[in-house]
């Protein structure tokens, strides 16, 4: 049997004078890092609101302050004003921003699906877009809900023209559930499906991606091109990447720790939401896939969204 090595036996005086060392060393001070949400704290954050909760920023050198803007057109333009070091943001977005001249960039991405969707009910009359003929739509936002529509339209032979659009604001499900509406787009799989539901109105999804339009990352990360060369920020992104394997691993324990801080997010709402939301995450927030966002870029021009199509390092980069 082999034995135990005898354990080294320091004198007093050594173990004393590298305690004081170690003492008098000075502590390494986290860097602050601001970051400004797209909108309310909700489960599409679940990875950085974790990481929070857990520990991973501070573990990782990071001081980082979370807040929610006031208005969701904001945030990047608060990036670029130099008001906010980062935002929450979506992809199709950042193309528009960046051919605005906003000094943008792309450095991770959070949720790397898309969730828009075109919604219509379940026990409904339209059982395919082609069905749309004739019908009024509903939408919040124009510009790209309009582009996504006119897409998945003509895919199936028909145009804008054939369809009447009516502005519901912000009340997607509702105008549908009402029947003011026939279909709405812009609606969230993720949200606007599981409210249907929990009203006692079930929803069909037609998805975008699936109707003409190619795919991309809904919610990515940015920062102002001048402050690219910030270690911190790949050492923020290091931490959101634990706090997806932490959310993947253990969903349960990660809802916990979301609500733990959040708890009016605590009901069957934002819990379907959370559930739905876990597959899209981006489990390589670092990561960029640059072939597909220049398809994107593509289409945008394509469809007369943007002027040019830039190169992607001047708008999307994957730091090292």
């Amino acid at each position: 049997m082999p034995r135990t090595p005898p354990r080294l036996r320091l004198p007093k005086a050594v173990l004393l004078a590298s305690a004081v060392a170690f003492a008098s060393m000075p502590a390494s001070a986290a860097e602050k890092v601001s970051l400004i949400l797209d909108w309310f704290v909700n489960p599409d954050h679940g990875p950085i609101i974790v990481a929070d909760e857990l520990g991973y920023f501070e573990e990782a050198g990071v001081d980082l302050t979370i807040e929610s803007p006031a208005d969701p057109n904001d945030p990047p333009k608060l990036v670029a004003a130099g008001r906010y070091d980062l935002a929450v943001t979506y992809q199709p977005q950042l193309h528009l921003q960046v051919d605005r001249g906003l000094p943008l960039v792309r450095i991770g991405t959070l949720v790397a699906t898309p969730l828009n969707t075109i919604l219509v009910l379940k026990e409904g009359p339209i059982r395919s877009i082609a069905d749309l003929k004739g019908r009024k739509v509903g939408f919040s936002v124009g510009g790209f809900e309009e582009t996504v529509l006119g897409v998945a339209l003509e895919k199936h032979g028909l145009s804008v023209e054939d369809i009447t659009l009516i502005n519901v604001n912000w009340a997607l499900s509702q105008s549908l559930i009402a029947g003011q509406v026939d279909a709405v787009v812009g609606g969230y799989r993720n949200f606007e499906l599981n409210q249907m539901a929990i009203e006692g109105h079930e929803g069909h999804a037609f998805y975008v991606e699936e109707e003409g339009m190619p795919p991309y990352d809904e919610l990515v990360i940015v920062s102002n091109k001048e402050k690219l060369d910030r270690e911190v920020y790949r050492s923020f992104l290091t931490a959101i990447e634990r706090g997806v394997q932490f959310l993947v691993n253990h969903p349960e324990e990660a809802w916990e720790a979301f609500i733990r801080s959040h708890g009016d997010l605590d009901d069957e709402l934002n819990r379907r939401a959370w559930a739905d939301t876990l597959p899209r995450f981006a489990l390589r927030p670092a990561a960029l896939d640059v072939a597909r966002y220049e398809r994107f870029a593509e289409f945008l021009k394509g469809r007369e969204m943007i002027a040019e199509v830039p190169p992607v390092e001047s708008y999307a980069v994957q730091l090292r």
